[in-house]
């Protein structure tokens, strides 16, 4: 059922996108003459290695610069792409992958090989479920890039602050996933371009609904500071990429 509502959503998500697409793929094309899309490497499920679809929003090979986290003020995101990511039309880019099944509407966000490389032994659990476009951390952490604004070494403070709460909805994803819940998951992520607060809420309900560790419904309210904080299976804090 999981597969058919994937199938179902991301074919007609595709087909009635498809003039918003064109017109973003003239955009990022007349901006700098580059290819439009950005096909990176991601880990999907049981360890398998996929290319992820993306509209590119940042200048021509900037992942050769060896950092995986992107912040808000990052100098390689193009004027184009800024509104890109604003309007997280990069993620929507992603149905493509649903399509062909490499992802699924709702499932842990894909990751870099270096960072899954860092993985601990329980957060290998992540790679048990097709990666999705978007899960709880998706919603509570729509705000990466400004979390992440200002740091010398973004992916420190990535691997600091959001990883072990990525991590921890991720995993109690993979543990509750349900039809059920995967709808109620992409009405919340439509709900939070509307109204972030209302969002947070009812995600926050819906991981205390089914049994989320207490401090992880009160991470996703999002009223406290972040602050450094072990990964799942680690007795302490990432100290060093």
């Amino acid at each position: 059922m999981k597969r058919l509502f994937d199938l179902l959503v991301s074919g007609l998500g595709l087909l009635f996108l498809a003039p918003v697409f064109v017109a973003v793929v003239v955009a990022i094309w007349l901006e700098d003459r580059h290819g439009p899309f950005y096909c990176g490497r991601r880990v999907g499920k049981d360890g398998r290695g996929f290319s992820m679809v993306k509209f590119r929003s940042m200048t021509p090979r900037a992942d050769r610069t060896g950092l995986a986290s992107t912040a808000s003020n990052d100098p390689r995101i193009t004027r184009v792409g800024a509104w890109i990511r604003r309007l997280k039309l990069d993620e929507f880019s992603q149905l493509v992958n649903v399509f062909r099944g490499d992802m699924s509407l709702v499932g842990p966000r894909p990751q870099v090989e270096q960072d899954v490389a860092l993985y601990t032994e329980v957060e290998r659990g992540l790679l048990a479920a097709r990666p999705g476009i978007t899960d709880f951390s998706s919603i509570v952490f729509a705000d990466e890039g400004e979390i992440l604004r200002g740091a010398e070494d973004p992916d420190l403070r990535y691997q600091q602050l959001i990883r072990p709460w990525k991590s921890r909805m991720g995993l109690h994803y993979v543990a509750v996933a349900s039809l059920w819940l995967d709808l109620r998951l992409v009405v919340a992520t439509l709900l939070a371009a509307a109204s972030r607060p209302r969002a947070l809420a009812w995600v926050s309900a819906m991981l205390a609904e089914t049994g989320a560790e207490p401090q992880v419904v009160r991470v996703a309210l999002r009223t406290d500071p972040l602050v450094p904080t072990p990964p799942p299976g680690a007795a302490q804090v990432v100290s060093a990429r």
